[in-house]
C-alpha cells in the first residue's frame, strides 16, 4: 500500500529537481505536488485546470458561504481577478457530506472544474487549504502577482485527520501580540489544516481579556514596568545582534514618567479574533488560569488571597484562597464573562503550578478542608476545579486543564492537557479513568524551547500512543499540540521564528497517515513549504547548516563542506571572529582548510534579514596516543552527587549519593531529584581514526576524552545535542562526561568513525 502511494506521488515525494514541470493539456505550467500534511491519497488524473477571470466560486448549503467568501478573497488578492461567489453551481464548488470521518474532504480537480466536498465545515477548509497549496506559491503575495499561470494538475485526493485536535498555544500574558499577529497565526494555522487556537489570555505577568464586572485586571493588570524578561529580551538583542527580541515600541507607552510596556483585547476584539478563526475552521479555546497563575488578579483586588501580602512564594506566586466565597464569586464571575464571549464547548481552566504554601497556614482554606472532609491541600485544588467544572456544565461548558488537575482526584468530565514529559503515568491515568487527554509533552511541543538540528524530526518521530495503554485508552487521546510560551518571545518576528518550521511537523504528526511517514520525503515537502513562507513574510528559523560539527579534527588536510535544505538561503561567513554581513564571503562550494580555522557561519533571508549565527572549529591534529591500561570491566561509573548548581564543573563539590555501574552514558535508574552524574571510563576504539561524538542532554553536559574536552553542552538548557570529534589512535582512551538536571531529564552519547559506522556499548570500561 506504502509503495503504491508513493508511485502516485512520485512528483511529492520523490523528484526533488525543478519546482515547475509541463502540464500534460500543453504550454500551462502548473507546480509540483507537495502538499503538507501529506494526505492520504493523492491520484493524478492528466490535464489542468486553470483558474481565470471571473471564476464563479459555487457552493451548495448556506453554512459554506463564509467559505466561499474566505476563499474569493483568498484567490483574488495575488491574482487580481474579479472572482463571485454565490449558492449554486460554479468554477469552483463547494459542497457537504454526510459520508466520511469527521473533518474529512476529498478534492476533485478536472480541467473543467474544481469541487471540495467536505464531512463539516472545518472539512471543507481543509480541501481549500489543499487548494491553496496546489496552486503557486505567489498566491499567498499582498498584492497582484503578475505573469503567473494560476493553475493546478488535474488530480483526486482523499483526505482525513489522524486526530480532532491538532493545536498550537499561544501566551499573551507574558509577551502581548495584538488582533493583528493573531490573525497572522490564524492564517498560518489553517493553511496547515490546524485547527485548535489555545489562547493562554492571563497569567502573573499580565491580564489580556476586558471583563466588565472587574476593569481593573486590565487597567492595571494588562501594564507593566519592565520586568526580568523584558530585561533579558533587551540584553539578548543586543548580545545576539538580533532585533527580534526587541520588545515592539508599538506595545509601550508613558504614564505618570514610567515606561509601560503591556496590552490587552477589549470584548469587540474578541469576538472579531472569534468571528476570523471561525471564517477559517479554527476554534479558540480561552485559557484563564486558576487557582495559580493569578497575580494579575489577585494584587488588583483585595480579598482573593489568602492574605493580601501577595506576590511570589518559594517557586510560584499566590494563588487564589479557595477558603474564601468571595474568591469563588470572582473567578465565577469571570469565567461567567469569558463562556459569553466564546462560542467553542471548551474552556481551560490551567491549574498547573500551584503554590499550596499560603493555603497550608490560612484559617480559611483549613476550614473548607475540614467542612468539606479534605485531608491534603491537592484535594482542596481538587476540590477547587470540581466546584469551576460544575459551573463550566452548567453553562454549557467542559473544561480542560494541565495535567495537574488529576492529583487530589479527577472529575469523570474533564479533558487533560499532558505537558509534563517527565510523568508519563499522568496521561496513563486519566485515559484509565475514562478521560480524554491531549498531548503536549514540553518535550518536543514546547516551541519556546532553543531549536536545533533535532527539533523538527522529534515531532516528526513522535509517538503519541504510549507503551502499556490499552487501544481503548489510546482512543481517548484528542490529539496533539504546541505551546509557544513567551518569556523570551518579544516580537511577532521572534514568534513566529520559533513556531515554523516546528508548526509544520506538529501539523504532520496530527494530521497525516503515521503508516505512510518517511523522514526524507517529509522534508522535502517541508523544504518546498520555505517559498510559500518568504512569500508570506513568516519569519521562519532557516533549517541548521549541515555538514560539520561544533568541533571538527583533520589530520593533513580538513575539508568544510556546508548544506542546508533551505534552497533560498544566503549562507555567509567570516574567520576573523567578527560576525558575518551581507557583505561578508559567500559560502559557494567546499572549503579546504590545512590549518586550524574558526569559522563563523550566519544565514540571510531573500530579503536580507539575518538568521542563526552557527561557530565551528576546525583543528590540525595528531592521532591522540591510547592509554597504556588495559581495563576488563564492561560499563562505565557514573557518579551521582546531591547538585542543585548549573555548571557542570561543580558537580564535584556537591554531596556525593552513590556509585553506580552503568552500561551506557545513561542517567542511572537510583538517580533522583537532584542529578549531578560524574560518568568515568574508557572507550576503547577499534582503529587510527577521526571519531565523532554526538552528545545530547537536558540540562547541561560536557564530554572529554584523553582529559581533553570535545563537547561543551553545558549550562541549564531543553533538550539539546551537540557534536564533536577527536583523532584517536588504536587502543584505550579516558573519558569523562558530566551532566546535570532536576526532576528528571536527559542524557545520550553516540559515538561514530569517520565512515558513519556507530561504536555500541561494549566499547566501554570502567576504571
Amino acid at each position: 500500500m506504502k509503495k503504491r502511494f508513493y508511485q502516485k506521488l512520485s512528483f511529492a515525494c520523490i523528484l526533488a529537481g525543478s519546482l515547475l514541470f509541463a502540464a500534460c493539456s500543453g504550454s500551462v505550467q502548473t507546480e509540483k505536488i507537495s502538499l503538507l500534511p501529506l494526505p492520504n491519497q493523492v491520484t493524478e488524473t492528466g490535464g489542468t485546470f486553470v483558474l481565470k477571470n471571473n471564476a464563479v466560486i459555487g457552493y451548495t448549503h448556506p453554512e459554506l458561504l463564509p467559505a466561499a467568501s474566505y476563499l474569493s478573497e483568498l484567490l483574488s488578492t495575488a491574482t487580481g481577478y474579479q472572482l463571485s461567489f454565490k449558492e449554486g453551481a460554479g468554477d469552483i464548488v463547494l459542497s457537504l457530506t454526510p459520508d466520511g470521518k469527521e473533518g474529512s474532504y476529498a478534492l476533485k480537480a478536472t480541467p473543467q472544474q474544481v469541487s471540495i466536498t467536505g464531512n463539516g465545515y472545518g472539512g471543507v477548509i481543509s480541501g481549500i487549504a489543499t487548494l491553496r497549496q496546489l496552486l503557486p506559491a505567489a498566491i499567498e503575495s499582498k498584492s497582484v502577482a503578475k505573469g503567473t499561470p494560476w493553475a493546478i494538475p488535474a488530480v483526486t485526493i482523499a483526505d482525513s485527520p489522524r486526530y480532532e485536535w491538532r493545536g498550537l498555544m499561544l501566551d499573551v500574558s507574558r509577551h502581548f501580540y495584538n488582533t493583528a499577529e493573531i490573525k497572522e497565526l490564524l492564517d498560518l494555522m489553517s493553511l496547515y489544516k490546524m485547527n485548535k487556537f489555545h489562547w493562554h489570555l492571563t497569567d502573573d505577568q499580565g491580564w489580556r481579556i476586558e471583563i466588565k464586572q472587574y476593569p481593573l485586571l486590565t487597567q492595571k493588570g494588562a501594564w507593566r514596568t519592565f520586568n526580568s524578561h523584558d530585561r533579558d529580551c533587551i540584553h539578548l538583542a543586543q548580545k545576539e545582534d538580533n532585533p527580534d527580541y526587541e520588545i515592539p515600541t508599538d506595545k509601550l507607552h508613558i504614564e505618570n514618567g514610567d515606561t509601560l510596556y503591556g496590552g490587552f483585547y477589549t470584548q469587540d476584539d474578541i469576538r472579531d479574533i472569534i468571528q476570523y478563526a471561525s471564517i477559517r475552521g479554527i476554534d479558540i479555546v480561552p485559557e484563564v488560569d486558576m487557582p495559580g497563575h493569578m497575580l494579575a488578579a489577585v494584587s488588583n483586588y483585595k480579598g482573593l488571597a489568602c492574605t493580601d501580602n501577595t506576590g511570589w512564594g518559594t517557586t510560584f506566586s499566590s494563588p487564589v484562597c479557595p477558603g474564601k466565597d468571595n474568591a469563588i464569586e470572582f473567578c465565577k464571575n469571570v469565567y461567567k464573562e469569558i463562556f459569553q464571549l466564546f462560542p467553542y464547548k471548551y474552556v481551560h481552566i490551567g491549574g498547573d503550578e500551584v503554590e499550596k504554601t499560603n493555603w497550608k497556614k490560612c484559617p480559611d482554606c483549613q476550614r473548607r478542608m475540614r467542612t468539606k472532609g479534605l485531608k491534603t491541600e491537592e484535594a482542596l485544588q481538587a476540590w477547587f476545579t470540581h466546584q469551576m467544572e460544575e459551573f463550566f456544565n452548567a453553562n454549557g461548558k467542559e473544561m480542560i486543564g494541565w495535567d495537574e488537575i488529576i492529583e487530589g482526584g479527577l472529575s469523570e468530565t474533564s479533558t487533560v492537557m499532558w505537558w509534563r514529559s517527565w510523568s508519563k503515568n499522568a496521561s496513563r491515568e486519566a485515559t484509565a479513568h475514562g478521560n480524554k487527554v491531549i498531548y503536549t509533552p514540553n518535550s518536543p511541543f514546547y516551541l519556546d524551547y532553543q531549536q536545533d538540528k533535532k527539533s523538527v524530526i522529534n515531532i516528526y518521530n513522535y509517538v503519541p500512543e504510549l507503551e502499556g495503554m490499552t487501544e481503548q485508552q489510546n482512543a481517548l487521546i484528542m490529539g496533539v499540540q504546541g505551546n509557544i510560551w513567551c518569556e523570551w518571545i518579544p516580537s511577532r518576528e521572534r514568534m513566529l521564528y520559533m513556531t515554523a518550521p516546528r508548526m509544520l511537523a506538529i501539523a504532520e504528526l496530527g494530521w497525516s497517515n503515521p503508516e505512510q511517514k518517511d523522514w526524507e520525503a517529509f522534508q522535502t515537502r517541508m523544504a518546498d513549504q520555505f517559498r510559500r513562507l518568504n512569500i508570506m513574510d513568516i519569519t521562519y528559523r532557516i533549517p541548521d547548516l549541515e555538514g560539520f560539527n561544533e568541533t571538527n579534527a583533520f589530520i593533513d588536510e580538513g575539508t568544510v563542506n556546508v548544506t542546508c535544505i533551505d534552497p533560498s538561503a544566503d549562507i555567509r561567513y567570516t574567520t576573523d571572529g567578527s560576525l558575518p554581513t551581507l557583505n561578508s564571503t559567500k559560502y559557494e562550494g567546499p572549503i579546504q582548510v590545512t590549518e586550524t580555522t574558526e569559522f563563523t557561519f550566519r544565514t540571510f533571508r531573500p530579503n536580507g534579514k539575518k538568521g542563526d549565527i552557527v561557530k565551528t572549529r576546525f583543528i590540525k591534529s595528531e592521532y591522540a596516543p591510547a592509554t597504556q591500561t588495559a581495563p576488563s570491566t564492561p560499563g562505565l561509573n557514573a557518579a551521582w552527587h546531591n547538585f542543585r548548581g548549573n555548571k557542570c564543573a561543580d558537580i564535584a563539590t556537591a554531596p556525593l549519593k552513590g556509585n553506580y555501574r552503568v552500561e551506557d552514558a545513561v542517567i542511572p535508574k537510583e538517580a533522583q531529584g537532584n542529578i549531578g552524574l560524574i560518568i568515568t571510563g574508557y572507550i576503547n576504539v577499534p582503529e587510527d581514526d577521526i571519531y565523532s561524538f554526538a552528545l545530547l542532554s537536558d540540562d547541561g553536559s560536557t564530554l572529554s576524552i584523553d582529559k581533553e574536552l570535545v563537547i561543551d553542552n553545558d549550562g541549564p538548557h531543553a533538550p539539546k545535542e551537540m557534536t564533536g570529534q577527536k583523532a584517536l589512535r588504536k587502543g584505550y582512551h579516558s573519558i569523562e562526561l558530566r551532566y546535570f538536571d532536576s526532576n528528571g531529564g536527559t542524557l545520550q552519547l553516540k559515538v561514530a568513525d569517520s565512515k558513519g559506522q556507530h561504536l555500541d556499548p561494549t566499547h566501554l570500561y570502567m576504571h
